[in-house]
């Protein structure tokens, strides 16, 4: 009787929603290392170079630039995708992590020779953000290829906690080597964790899709862009796909502009900071995404796309806070709350598309939501303008209530594919 009690209690054990399940897979145990390195990399490198860039030039509007040329390849983000469906989610990955450590060794090299300087900064930005925006789509095809359907919204969240813990150890790593040490030292860092994600993404072996001889010497001869086609019109007729690139694309345009590219100047204009005050609101930002990431990785059951929708709104009634804060700990919380509520609203999203999506399509889900990030260098572009104009607190609180509107505008557009329990986006 005590033993089968034992056991009872050992089962129940396993049954329960654990964040650390998706790395009984093999393959996620290195995947996860290498996409952690590889955040960490982004992050100290959007605050090495947004920092030297806003010393350097003193303009809002030329940080502004430099920010939005990160996001420059959402524009090709869905070819992309039809790549990564067609060599491997793996193998473009791996190519794509290399390219940065390059790019990234380019910099390195020019700062220790002490030849840097702003045009080079933003030679190289622009060259980085051909690829890099597809990052996230193409780790999270990859996540739902090695990943049992049943553990996908646990994975896609540990995986969002990558991003997380680097805007908290890259964010402050990065702000204060740059500060220590200078800029060479500090790239000699990002280079190495470039170098060593690359190698653990080629540890990663994907499963073969098995296909008959005549199947794939077709889809070989094939056209890439009909593929491309094919994909945007995919997500363009399934309704609870194209509710959901909505909401990213408006997230994009008017929320992520205020806690991202423009950081530096808020940091540096408004409440009067240095580089250390810098990495502290990026790193606020990132507990509340991590926090976010991980208490939905625990939780079995959710309702994905109502999730969503509560999120969201959690989201741009903190913003609308935010933007009223005259000093850094007010600031801090309020940024906390906005990271915790984009993490819960950015992984449903990741969710419905991924769990919802026919395998062969997922590249070019993933592709396609990549190129609704386009919407952030708008937003970036057009706030700097507005700064200058009117202010930053004016402009955020035009961009909250915006983009807000906007949001609930779309949910009650297909509130019928996103609300009810029955629908398919809310599916457990």
């Amino acid at each position: 009787m005590e033993r089968d009690e034992s056991r009872q209690r050992v089962l129940s054990e396993f049954a329960r929603p654990s964040a650390l399940a998706p790395f009984r897979i093999r393959n996620y145990r290195f995947q996860w290392p290498a996409d952690l390195l590889t955040s960490w990399a982004f992050e100290m490198e959007m605050i090495i170079l947004g920092w030297y860039v806003l010393v350097e030039t003193g303009s809002v509007l030329l940080l502004t630039v430099f920010a939005s040329l990160g996001y420059v390849g959402t524009l090709v983000a869905p070819m992309i995708g039809v790549v990564g469906d067609r060599i491997g989610h793996r193998d473009l990955l791996a190519m794509m992590r290399a390219t940065y450590a390059v790019l990234a060794a380019l910099l390195m090299t020019l700062a220790l020779s002490g030849h840097l300087s702003p045009p080079f900064v933003f030679v190289v930005a622009a060259l980085m953000g051909v690829v890099r925006p597809s990052d996230l789509g193409v780790r999270s095809a990859l996540v739902a290829t090695i990943m049992p359907r049943d553990q996908l919204i646990g994975a896609i969240s540990i995986s969002r906690t990558t991003m997380d813990t680097a805007r908290i150890a890259g964010a402050l790593s990065g702000a204060g080597l740059f500060a220590a040490l200078g800029m060479g030292p500090a790239y000699v860092a990002i280079v190495c964790l470039y170098v060593v994600a690359t190698s653990l993404t080629l540890c990663v072996v994907a499963p073969v899709k098995p296909h008959a001889v005549d199947d794939t010497a077709g889809e070989a001869l094939r056209s890439p862009l009909r593929d491309l086609k094919e994909g945007v019109a995919y997500c363009w007729t399934t309704p609870r796909m194209c509710a959901a690139l909505w909401i990213a694309f408006l997230a994009n345009l008017t929320a992520y502009p205020l806690t991202n590219g423009l950081l530096p100047y808020v940091a540096k204009s408004i409440y009067g900071t240095n580089q250390t005050g810098l990495g502290y609101l990026s790193a606020s930002f990132a507990i509340g995404s991590l926090v976010g990431s991980i208490l939905l990785s625990l939780l079995g059951g959710i309702r994905v796309a109502r999730l969503m929708i509560a999120s969201t709104v959690l989201w741009y009634v903190t913003l609308l806070l935010f933007v009223q804060m005259q000093t850094v700990p007010t600031a801090i919380v309020c940024l906390v709350i906005a990271g915790f509520s984009q993490s819960l609203a950015m992984i449903s999203i990741a969710v419905i598309l991924m769990r919802t999506s026919a395998e062969n399509f997922r590249g070019r889900v993933m592709g396609v939501r990549m190129m609704v990030i386009y919407g952030l260098p708008f937003g970036l572009l057009a706030a700097g303008s507005l700064i200058d104009a009117v202010g930053f607190a004016t402009t955020g609180t035009l961009y909250a209530v915006a983009g807000l509107a906007l949001i609930l505008v779309t949910v009650m557009h297909w509130r019928a594919d996103l609300w009810p329990v029955h629908a398919p986006a809310n599916a457990r």
